[in-house]
């Protein structure tokens, strides 16, 4: 697994203006040009009074003096300032904070210059002296080439591969809604999708076969034609896209640049089809370059402080001193129930209390805690009128016998279908008919004529060496279950088919087979008699001094186990496990089938707690009653909102104690996917965090001195004034209105 460096201020300086372009809002526009660029702070760090004291005075000619313009300040406020306003923090605090983090910005990337220039002599030999003539030489003809200098060339090409992935994404943008204009058709539906999704791996970026950049941007003038534009052309271009709707949305990206003032008429006015000429993409790819700059100082502080983390004994005692903590912090229930909702990759429950002597627990839920995927297969809008109608009922009577009964004839005729349209028709679409893809592998549902899967990126492209990181708990293999027709203006016309409870169980049953390899994996046991009237659904009273109680047993119409074997909890997210790709499979299909959406962004599912939960009564019994049967349990249970496949993908012994035994394996500490390489690489990367942002404010406290660092107030100050220019206009608003 790829280091990851922490995150950075740097990535602003190229991202704000890009960003704020896009806004639509009238700050820029409103201020003239020449205000606009006035410098409203200069950094230079050689000024302050440590930098002598630092060891680096030998590089010091090497610092130029740097600028912030005023328009720096308004284009990151468009960017990130908004929020901070609906927040309730005042224009003066908001425009102060940011300028202060400009600033620091532009601190950090002077010191990692330094010290980048001091690496670059260790490592070619050479004096100070003679390292940073050869810097200024080359800032003298191009900034951009002084950064190149000291940087590795996997740092220039991943500059490069940033600023153009960044351009064609912000073209993108213009020609989708032109795409759509000419189609008739702009889809708004969404749905969740699952954890990594197009999420490219660390610092990638593609190569051809010699080692080079294989991607190009995209406008439709001059060279930069579709058919130069590398993997952009077959894996990123949008559907639909020609020469003329591509030239259109790049004019509206310059119309764009010209109202925020970003295109220079002097200097862009021959160059306006050339991109890469333009001043303002020159001055993006020094930002990109200077974020490189930063990183790359980074990674070689990180790399000295991550020898003492790779320890095993360092990773063990962090683990040691983690459990007495927990020991300490979950002895009792609730205390751990609190801390169950925020367990993740990055948060673990090394100890569980011992329940068994609970007075709070009984037999019917055993006192263990767990968490399970939930597929809801909603009620329609009739079944939901009629049952509102029995509702009514219910409260005024005092057996709710009839209710249960006259539920289970509408729980009876539900009828579900493929609830991932958005992924056709939204605002964003993921799915592909597989004959059309780079897709080769069998799936699921081809032998029915089902022809689209979703996500090609990730399921063609994905894994160790490759462009994006896998889904997690994703198959991705489970074909849309219905007809699809693609329409001339885009969209999809969708007839999903339709399944009961009985055919859900079914798909349920095979598509984990699939996953598996292996027929008969799942084992389900259902109710016998189910749907028979009965005369009650209340337990037989001991005495008749007894309150009448729920059997919410009836209401459980089936249960079940998946056979994977052994539960290794160390192996939660092992890939290639049994236990993994079962998990997986059902995860897949809560996302094609389930309506309650709030699942769907948990990280295993529900949390479902030993005591009383807020959860509807039928849905928490069936759920615990899972849980005491294990991880691979599920139970199918009926409920006002129709029926819940609830599966078991986590439980904690009753017995409590260490979760992972008395000692994990730390020969796994290197195996992906094991509990103990997730717990080695959260620790190596909240420690390193740690360190790093201790040493960046160790930076930031030695060279953002009075002495480094001075601003011109006057020169934004009608910035910080816009909360008494917008309360001057609310007054006279209501004078107005007559208030």
């Amino acid at each position: 697994m790829k280091k990851k460096t922490m995150a950075i201020a740097a990535t602003m300086a190229s991202c704000i203006a890009l960003s704020a372009t896009f806004t639509g809002c009238s700050l820029i526009s409103v201020n003239s040009k020449a205000d606009m660029e006035q410098i409203i702070a200069t950094v230079d760090i050689t000024e302050a009074d440590k930098f002598d004291a630092s060891g680096l005075k030998d590089y010091k000619s090497a610092i130029k003096s740097s600028s912030v313009v005023k328009r720096d300040l308004v284009s990151y406020f468009l960017n990130v300032g908004y929020s901070q306003i609906q927040n309730g923090t005042s224009y003066k605090d908001t425009f102060n904070m940011l300028l202060d983090a400009l600033i620091n910005n532009e601190v950090l990337i002077q010191y990692s210059t330094v010290k980048l220039l001091e690496a670059k002599a260790k490592e070619t030999g050479k004096d100070a002296a003679s390292v940073v003539e050869e810097f200024n030489n080359k800032f003298a003809k191009s900034e951009a080439e002084a950064y190149e200098y000291i940087l590795t060339e996997e740092d220039v090409v991943l500059a490069e591969y940033k600023l153009y992935s960044s351009l064609n994404t912000a073209i993108d943008n213009y020609e989708k809604t032109i795409i759509e204009e000419e189609n008739d058709y702009a889809g708004t539906e969404t749905r969740t999708t699952p954890t990594n999704l197009d999420t490219e791996q660390d610092d990638y970026y593609p190569q051809t076969d010699k080692g080079e950049l294989d991607y190009g941007i995209y406008t439709g003038y001059g060279k930069y034609l579709l058919s130069n534009s590398g993997i952009y052309e077959d894996e990123n271009a949008l559907d639909g896209t020609t020469k003329a709707t591509r030239i259109r949305a790049y004019n509206s990206f310059l119309n764009s640049l010209r109202r925020n003032d970003l295109v220079d008429a002097e200097k862009d006015g021959d160059n306006l089809t050339d991109i890469l000429k333009l001043s303002y993409v020159q001055n993006e790819y020094v930002s990109q370059l200077q974020a490189r700059v930063i990183n790359r100082y980074y990674e070689t502080y990180e790399d000295e402080q991550e020898k003492i983390l790779t320890e095993e004994s360092y990773i063990i005692n962090r683990y040691n001193e983690m459990l007495e903590l927990q020991s300490d912090a979950y002895d009792t229930a609730s205390a751990f129930e609190s801390a169950m909702s925020g367990m993740s990759s990055t948060s673990f429950i090394l100890y569980s209390p011992d329940t068994t002597d609970s007075e709070k627990f009984d037999g019917t839920n055993n006192g263990r805690f767990g968490f399970v995927y939930n597929i809801l297969l909603p009620f329609n809008a009739k079944q939901s009128a009629r049952l509102a109608e029995l509702n009514s009922i219910k409260t005024q009577n005092e057996d709710d016998t009839y209710f249960y009964n006259e539920r289970n004839k509408l729980l009876k005729e539900i009828e579900t279908e493929d609830q991932r349209s958005a992924w056709f028709n939204g605002k964003d679409k993921y799915a592909f008919k597989v004959e059309d893809s780079k897709f080769t592998e069998n799936y699921f549902g081809k032998d029915e004529g089902r022809e689209y899967l979703f996500f090609e990126n990730n399921l063609t492209d994905s894994g160790e060496g490759k462009r994006y990181k896998t889904l997690q708990a994703y198959d991705g293999r489970y074909a849309y279950n219905g007809e699809v027709k693609e329409n001339e203006n885009g969209s999809y016309t969708l007839i999903g088919k339709k399944l009961d409870i009985d055919g859900m169980l079914d798909e349920f049953s095979a598509y984990i087979d699939f996953v598996l390899g292996k027929t008969g994996s799942v084992e389900i046991n259902k109710t016998a008699n189910y749907y028979d009237e009965k005369e009650s659904f209340y337990k037989q009273k001991e005495n008749d001094d007894d309150e009448d109680e729920i059997d919410f047993s009836n209401f459980v119409y089936a249960s079940g186990q998946v056979k994977f074997g052994d539960f290794d909890k160390a192996n939660l997210f092992k890939e290639g496990t049994l236990q993994y790709k079962a998990m997986s499979a059902v995860n897949e299909l809560q996302f094609a089938y389930t309506t309650d959406t709030s699942v769907l962004s948990q990280y295993v599912g529900y949390s479902v707690s030993a005591y009383e939960t807020s959860y509807i009564k039928e849905f928490e019994y069936a759920c615990k009653q899972a849980i005491a049967n294990g991880e691979g349990s599920f139970a199918v249970c009926a409920g006002d909102y129709g029926w819940h496949i609830a599966y078991v993908t986590y439980a904690f012994d009753v017995n409590g104690g260490k979760v992972f035994g008395e000692q994990p394996n730390w020969d796994n500490m290197h195996v992906e996917g094991t509990f103990e390489n997730l717990f080695y690489e959260w620790i190596k990367s909240t420690s390193l965090s740690d360190i790093t942002n201790k040493r960046r404010d160790q930076i930031i406290n030695d060279f953002n001195t009075d002495s480094s660092v001075e601003k011109f107030e006057k020169r934004y100050k009608d910035l910080l004034e816009l909360d008494s220019q917008n309360n001057n206009n609310n007054l006279n608003n209501n004078n107005n209105n007559g208030n």
